[in-house]
Parts: structure tokens; sequence; C-alpha cells
């Protein structure tokens, strides 16, 4: 009896959890579709058309940018953390605990932080690099956490077995270890782009809320998350705010496409 109210409970949390996703996603999509104009993807943003086509592209900017510094200190800290330090040292702990704390702050702490040190102190000014380098901030947690749990749950026989063949740590790490804890990788590098693409309070300390494409790393700019939320506050395009969240909804479900296409492959070659 107890086993089949469990069950109940199970089905019923995962009817509430599937029915409020589709719920907001089809209320996204009934308010923002058919505002979807070729004004709003025009090259350059005016209050006429309030194009988000500059919104895209500083998006892809920050993301890009944010990526390509995360990743790799991520990835190769958490393997540092993993398969060469010692769990049991303070400093290891320490930096385990910092890495969960940086984890769950709130993002408008790292966008104050972000303001004081990078766009005051360092005189970035609300610029496309203090966006970026903020957001670096606040994704590496997340990248260096999901890597540990991926090469955590690989488990060791897994690598006995390549020692036992003859293969070296580092021959072992990247052909044997990380293909199978890939998925897992690209998990966590997936939910801190998410963060990264949603994101608006630290944005808007550090980036800025220009409505042009920036002309360079020192330029401000505005990301979709930041479009829809300046459409909306100000009120006169709250119209065309829906329509930003139909594009930002679409950018979430190819990037996560995208990554299971790419994880699936990669745990196929990895067999």
């Amino acid at each position: 009896m107890s086993a089949k109210i469990i069950r109940g409970f199970v089905y019923l949390s995962a009817a509430i959890t599937f029915g409020m996703l589709g719920y907001v996603i089809i209320f996204i999509l009934i308010n923002g579709v058919r505002f979807l104009t070729p004004d709003l993807f025009a090259w350059n943003s005016t209050s006429q058309n309030v194009s988000m086509m500059p919104a895209i592209i500083t998006t892809l900017y920050v993301v890009g940018g944010t990526l390509l510094v995360t990743t790799p200190i991520g990835v190769f800290t958490g393997f540092y953390l993993v398969e060469y330090a010692n769990r049991k040292n303070p400093i290891v702990k320490a930096v385990s605990m910092a890495t969960d704390t940086l984890a769950a702050v709130p993002s408008i702490v790292y966008g104050l932080f972000g303001f004081l040190f990078f766009v005051t102190f360092l005189s970035f000014r609300l610029s496309l690099i203090a966006g970026i380098l903020t957001s670096v901030i606040m994704s590496l947690p997340l990248i260096i956490r999901a890597t540990e749990e991926a090469l955590i749950s690989t488990g060791r026989p897994i690598r006995e077995a390549s020692y036992a063949l003859g293969a070296g740590k580092l021959r072992t790490i990247f052909t044997v270890v990380l293909p199978v804890a890939m998925p897992g990788i690209l998990s966590g590098i997936i939910l801190a782009t998410g963060r990264v693409i949603g994101e608006t309070a630290a944005l808007l300390y550090t980036l800025g809320s220009a409505s042009n494409i920036p002309g360079g790393l020192f330029s401000s700019g505005r990301t979709l998350a930041l479009h829809m939320f300046v459409l909306s506050n100000e009120g006169f395009h709250v119209d065309q705010a829906y329509a930003t969240a139909v594009v930002l909804l679409l950018f979430v479900l190819i990037l996560n496409g995208l990554s299971t296409l790419v994880s699936a492959r990669l745990s196929k070659g990895g067999k």
C-alpha cells in the first residue's frame, strides 16, 4: 500500500511539473508568436521597431566569451580536484566548499561585485567585457561542480582497467574517462549557459542596456533577457517583450537539442 502511495505522489509531482512547464510555454507562445514581425529582426534597433537583432548578437557575444573562458578553466579545475588533488587536503576541501557556496550566491550579488570591481575600480564602464567577466565568475562554479560529479560517477573500475592495459594516467583521463564523463560535463556547461542567457540583474549592472550592437569589448549593449526586461519595464512595447520571450525560448531549446546530440555522439565514441 505504501509503495502505491509513493508511486502516486511521484506521478502527481511529475504531472504538476510538466503541467506548469507546459502552461508557461503555451502562455508565451500564445502571447508572443503573433507579434513576431520582420521589424523585430531589423539590423538596427530604433524606438519604433524595437528590434531584438542587436540583443541576439550581444547574447551570442556574452555567451561565447563566457564559455571561451569558463569551459577550459572549469573543466580542468574539476579534473584536478578529482584526479590529482588529495580530497582530504584542507585546501581542496576549502575550494570545494567555496565552489558550492558561490554556485548558490544570488546573481544580484555578482552584479554588484562586477559593478564595483570591473565597472568602477578597473574603469571598464558599462561594457561587454565587464558583463563577460561577471558572467565568468557567476558560471564557473557550476561547471566545476558538474565536472567533479561527472568524473566521480565514472567510478574507479574503468580507470583500473585502463591502467591494467598499460595506459598512463593522462591517457586514461583523456581517452577513457573523458568520453564517459562528457554528458555530465556538457550538462554543467549547458546549465551555466542557460544561466547566462537568462540573466538580467548581473548584466544590467555591468553590461548596461544600450540598444545597439556593441562596437567593441568596451561598448555597452543588452542581451535578449535584458531586452525583454527593458521593454516590459517601459510598458510601451509589452507585446514585443512577449515576442522576445518566444525567441529566447527557441534559443534555449535549440541549445539543449544541440548539446544532447553532441553528448550522444561523444558517448557512442567512447564505447
